[in-house]
């Protein structure tokens, strides 16, 4: 496995969105006290974040925070790259989880130990880097969670009953199910059983449940062997063969949010996606939306995902500390409930977790406590460098080549296992 040096992590953007971010990362003229917050929130989530930030400064009077949006969660990190390297990054910022070992042994990250109050934080493990990445706590402290989801799936309530079906809890269950709720007339299908974005996260979940995991224990990327091999042809299968899976359309966040209006729209009968998307698939949906776990192949398994706040190095003191004082704000049990109950995010304090149950919210929103009880079953990620560069450059796209183009699956996997090796 090559080793990412730090040149080459901070190096090699040019154009769209790097470009993009050499206007936004010069560091203007703040108020003492005045501290940036790169973002990559959309829609609801964004709403709700900003009432939050709008929360911090009315509850204080020393610090502000200036909330910046930067786009999806790959071109926000072209910009942070770009800023880190033009020595003016913001105070505080978020990556996807993949990227932090990367981010990390580039050396271009705060350790949040040299704060004071962060023993007190009280994060859930299982979210926390800790729990998040194999020898998490053995490692500088330089996450801390922000928009901490899972992969979980969706059901029309309505057709699984009208069906007389119950969620599925196996991978025979689930390819049972999936056949019994695809509708097709003169040969065209009017709604399908299942959908899934071609994504890594998901068929890293699949791995998982089938045995294997991604990374062996040196940090060689074995994408599961047999198991990653398995993962794969169950979606061929679905897709190709069985026809009851529907065939995603578009790359990345395209075909997340092509999934979700499938789902509400009624040509599909049951997703998987993020827990991030609970509440609005709740409000959007004409039916009664049930949150289910995934289902098990030879275990039950799902990664974690979403993202980590970090605080790039090269920031000002004082603007360190307003962003800290903004962390601490962020992840106290009040304001880390009111992000993950408006969101689907989930919940990273465990205090504010145990108020939670205390106080009936899971009671009344069964949907919710899905994820908080998946989290047993929850799957560390290797702490490698080139994780994301497994993921985006190796992984990634030869998915998508094997489930739509049909591609033997064995073949797939070794060819990335070969790209893997260059990451």
């Amino acid at each position: 496995m090559r080793t990412t040096t730090r040149r080459e992590a901070l190096g090699g953007l040019c154009g769209g969105a790097a470009s993009l971010a050499l206007g936004a990362c010069g560091r203007s003229t703040r108020e003492k006290g005045t501290a940036s917050f790169w973002f990559s929130c959309g829609d609801k989530a964004r709403k709700v974040l900003l009432e939050l930030v709008r929360g911090f400064h009315e509850s204080q009077s020393r610090y502000r925070i200036e909330p910046v949006y930067q786009g999806d969660y790959f071109e926000a990190l072209a910009k942070l790259r770009t800023a880190i390297g033009a020595g003016a990054p913001p105070a505080v910022s978020h990556v996807v989880a993949e990227v932090v070992p990367y981010l990390a042994e580039a050396g271009v990250l705060e350790d949040f130990r040299r704060f004071d109050g962060r023993e007190a934080l009280g994060l859930v493990p299982a979210l926390a880097q800790e729990g998040a990445f194999v020898g998490g706590r053995a490692r500088p402290l330089v996450a801390l969670p922000f928009n901490r989801s899972t992969p979980i799936a969706y059901i029309n309530k309505r057709v699984f009953a009208e069906a007389g079906l119950e969620p599925p809890e196996t991978w025979d269950d689930l390819t049972r199910v999936a056949k019994a709720l695809t509708v097709t007339r003169d040969a065209t299908v009017g709604r399908y059983g299942f959908a899934c974005p071609i994504d890594w996260w998901f068929w890293a979940a699949l791995v998982g449940q089938a045995g294997g995991s991604v990374m062996d224990a040196s940090g060689k990327a074995t994408l599961g062997g047999e198991a990653g091999v398995r993962a794969l042809e169950l979606w061929q299968r679905m897709v190709r063969l069985d026809r009851s899976m529907k065939p995603p359309p578009g790359r990345d966040y395209n075909a997340w949010e092509a999934t979700n209006t499938d789902f509400l729209a009624g040509r599909v009968a049951m997703i998987w996606t993020s827990t991030a998307f609970l509440r609005y698939l709740e409000e959007n949906a004409s039916f009664q939306v049930g949150a289910c776990a995934l289902p098990r192949d030879v275990k039950r398994a799902v990664p974690t995902g979403g993202t980590f706040f970090v605080m790039p190095r090269g920031a000002p003191k004082e603007e360190q500390e307003a962003a800290w004082a903004f962390l601490r704000y962020m992840l106290a049990p009040a304001q880390a409930n009111a992000w993950a109950t408006r969101t689907g995010y989930m919940p990273v304090s465990q205090a504010g977790l145990v108020e939670l149950e205390k106080s009936g919210y899971y009671a009344a929103h069964p949907n919710d406590r899905v994820a908080v009880d998946q989290l047993a079953s929850a799957a560390p990620w290797p702490w490698a460098p080139n994780l994301f560069r497994v993921q985006r450059e190796a992984v990634q796209p030869r998915l998508e080549r094997a489930v739509l183009g049909g591609d033997d699956a064995r073949a797939v996997l070794d060819e990335a296992r070969r790209a893997a090796e260059d990451a």
